[in-house]
């Protein structure tokens, strides 16, 4: 799968867990966990809660997803 079969979907964040783990709601009531891409840890990007975030989901899961960018 390349990267350009991933879906982008906007959210806030609701909850932070260890690890770099974020709980993250949607804008169309889904909840997805969603951990830090390499980037945004390699250049030290803060995430808090209540954080606009996008992120990348798989298609095939949608549980669980990347966080590639915060507003």
């Amino acid at each position: 799968m390349s990267r350009d079969d991933l879906i982008q979907l906007e959210g806030v964040v609701t909850k932070a867990m260890g690890g770099g783990m974020m709980e993250i709601q949607c804008e169309n009531d889904l909840t997805i966990r969603g951990v830090l891409s390499g980037r945004m840890k390699k250049h030290r990007i803060k995430v808090l809660v209540g954080d606009r975030v996008q992120v990348s989901v798989s298609p095939y899961d949608t549980t669980h997803g990347i966080i590639t960018y915060r507003f």
